[in-house]
């Protein structure tokens, strides 16, 4: 008895037509801590029992094309947090966290997108899990960041790029 199918009669599949006709895909080539920093200027505001510190979070997505390999692009995750307990700062947190990202079969309009919405979505949780070891090791509580919208923080740059091109009215006599 032979239990392997039997491919008579079946069409053969040449990899490199499927993936031609596929539509547009992502590849992740690499992921790396680009630049980190911790600063923790007065260990002494770490002491229990104290109230949580307020933490100012900042996030940015940043994208190169590499210039000798087309298709290929460089995106940088930045996530920066500042925590405060009143007008101290407890500790100050940066990550530049990167990915080489291989688009294929991409419309130029859809470039721009998945950039910036769908490779920094791949990069995040990995972000995410730095940053709480940093401020963990730095210690303090793991700091976890919530999930971030991708998409909103896009058109958010977008509408405010739109609104920085457009000049205003002039006004006619």
């Amino acid at each position: 008895m032979n239990d392997t199918p039997s491919t008579e009669g079946q069409p053969t599949i040449d990899p490199a037509q499927t993936s031609a006709e596929s539509g547009p895909s992502i590849r992740v080539l690499a992921q790396y801590i680009k630049d980190l920093s911790f600063e923790n200027p007065n260990p002494l505001t770490a002491g229990a029992g104290q109230n949580a510190p307020a933490i100012e979070l900042g996030i940015d997505v940043k994208a190169d094309p590499q210039p000798d390999q087309p298709g290929i692009f460089e995106v940088n995750l930045r996530l920066s947090a500042q925590a405060k307990r009143e007008e101290n700062v407890v500790f100050i947190a940066e990550l530049v966290y990167s990915g080489l990202f291989e688009l294929k079969n991409t419309q130029q309009a859809d470039v721009e997108p998945l950039l910036l919405i769908e490779c920094p979505r791949l990069l995040f949780p990995f972000a995410r899990r730095v940053m709480a070891e940093v401020t963990r090791e730095g210690g303090y509580p793991p700091l976890l960041i919530d999930p971030i919208d991708f998409v909103g923080l896009y058109r958010a740059q977008r509408a405010q790029a739109a609104a920085e091109n457009q000049t205003p009215p002039t006004a006619q006599a």
